[in-house]
């Protein structure tokens, strides 16, 4: 979760009609509560064994293990190995006809932020994996909220479906779009998520479509020093690509966001490298614009092998369309987030958090010192990021929230996101997480008019010519994207 970049126009908030009010019980909201605090223990404990086990994406096998025993122990029914994804699973619990609500949980972590739970850089020895995006934090709470509803289903009589869609690889895998192109979604009335965060709030924006894979360059290897006119560099294509590339950022929409590294260059300086590659990834908020750019992007790559006498081919990881809002279920999450008491912060957690603050580049607003306030309500805000949810939006009426889990300022995918995930900050503001979403799965259950208008609202926002087509045309999930190139 990032703070809001672009105000899209204020029309598009006139133009949504007035939204039914949820009608749930107080003993409901009471009932529920009582069950998160006695889940409370287990969350923990879940978060932080998936915090340790560091897993990569599409490989996060001890990590959806436990997340799936937990949700199996609560009485779910799992299915694992979804949409040709060994680590995706769908778990399910059903009292009889009624809605489908479901939950996203994420449990992938990331290259090169292995770290321990300290206020001062210091990788694990050995490690290189991270949850730099709090992604341990993610999936436990999701199956925390799933379990306290289904315990308020059965003690309401309540009838319906709670589903939890085990989600992996979501830092560049794509993972939520093989489960979405699998059709494994339609059914779903609404689909709520939450990311962990350095601030609270529930507003609802758009993100940028995505397009992500590897260049790989083949050329011909000779002695660089006494036969370099018989090599032909793949180096130098990947060079010439990230060149022309760089040319190409002068003549694109500002919105566009373009960046790579370059993962294999080569052996040896004195041999003219056979192999080489780099990683791109290409975003644009708008996914039409999105593929033009990216066919840009290939044009110079193919130009680039042409120049340097070499070969080109790219292998596409990943692929994402933007977040389509729903301000019906936005509401709903707003409500539940700002009605639960701030957070008391122990001598510890405001020690930690002070450390960490004295490592960031820039310091925390005057007003975030102390415990946390839900940020103002606000909707159409265009964020610099991307996430595989965005193919979820457009098929099934979806919203999320984020909650304080790393001090004010914390950028996600750092070192000090990675600490602050792995220990009490970051497990309060899982626990938070977890009561807004049950809360507001209570109130959709018991409020049909907020689905149809969730619906209604997702069929004016994508048009009636939508059709979904994903990013990633036919191809099976890249379940060795995190493979090194050498």
């Amino acid at each position: 979760m990032v703070r809001c970049k672009t105000v899209l126009p204020l029309l598009a908030l006139l133009l949504l009609p007035a939204q039914a009010q949820a009608d749930v019980p107080e003993d409901d909201r009471t009932f529920i509560l009582a069950r998160a605090d006695q889940y409370r223990p287990r969350l923990d404990a879940a978060a932080l064994a998936i915090w340790n086990f560091a897993e990569p994406g599409f490989q996060e096998v001890r990590s959806t293990a436990r997340l799936q025993e937990e949700l199996r122990r609560a009485g779910f029914t799992v299915e694992a190995g979804v949409a040709g994804m060994p680590t995706a699973f769908i778990a399910r619990y059903r009292t009889g006809p009624g809605p489908v609500i479901g939950l996203l949980a994420e449990f992938d972590a990331l290259p090169g932020l292995s770290q321990r739970v300290s206020a001062e850089r210091a990788p694990v020895a050995g490690g290189d994996y991270g949850h730099g995006c709090g992604h341990n934090l993610f999936g436990a709470a999701s199956a925390g909220a799933a379990i306290a509803v289904k315990q308020w289903m059965d003690a309401r009589g309540i009838k319906g479906e709670i589903r939890v869609y085990g989600s992996p690889a979501e830092e560049g895998g794509s993972g939520k779009v093989f489960l979405v192109r699998a059709g494994l979604m339609q059914d779903v009335d609404a689909m709520l998520h939450w990311h962990p965060s350095d601030h609270d709030s529930a507003s609802q924006g758009r993100t940028l479509a995505s397009i992500s894979g590897r260049f790989r360059f083949t050329g011909t290897a000779a002695h660089a020093a006494m036969a370099p006119e018989q090599g032909r560099s793949a180096l130098d294509g990947v060079q010439a690509m990230n060149l022309m590339v760089e040319m190409l950022r002068e003549h694109v929409p500002q919105e566009t966001r373009i960046h790579y590294i370059i993962s294999d260059g080569g052996s040896a300086p004195n041999v003219v490298p056979e192999k080489a590659a780099s990683y791109y990834y290409v975003r644009n908020p708008d996914q039409a614009e999105l593929r033009s750019i990216f066919a840009r992007v290939m044009e110079a790559a193919k130009g680039a092998a042409m120049g340097t006498g070499t070969r080109v081919s790219f292998e596409q990881s990943g692929g994402s369309f933007d977040i389509l809002p729903n301000d019906t279920l936005g509401r709903v999450l707003y409500r539940n987030l700002a009605a639960l008491p701030a957070p008391v912060r122990s001598a510890g957690e405001q020690a930690f958090i002070a450390a960490i603050e004295k490592t960031l580049p820039a310091p925390p607003r005057a007003e975030a010192q102390g415990a946390p306030t839900v940020e103002p309500y606000i909707l159409g805000t265009l964020n610099s990021v991307s996430s595989d949810v965005g193919d979820v939006s457009y098929v099934t009426p979806t919203a999320g929230l984020g909650t304080q889990t790393w001090p004010e300022g914390t950028p996600a995918h750092s070192w000090q996101a990675v600490a602050a995930s792995g220990q009490a900050l970051g497990l309060d503001g899982a626990d938070r997480a977890a009561r807004a979403l049950a809360l507001s799965i209570a109130d959709l259950f018991r409020t049909p008019a907020l689905l149809a208008e969730a619906k209604a609202e997702l069929a004016r926002r994508r048009g009636a010519d939508f059709r979904y087509v994903s990013l990633l045309g036919d191809q099976p999930p890249a379940l060795d994207y995190r493979k090194k190139d050498r």
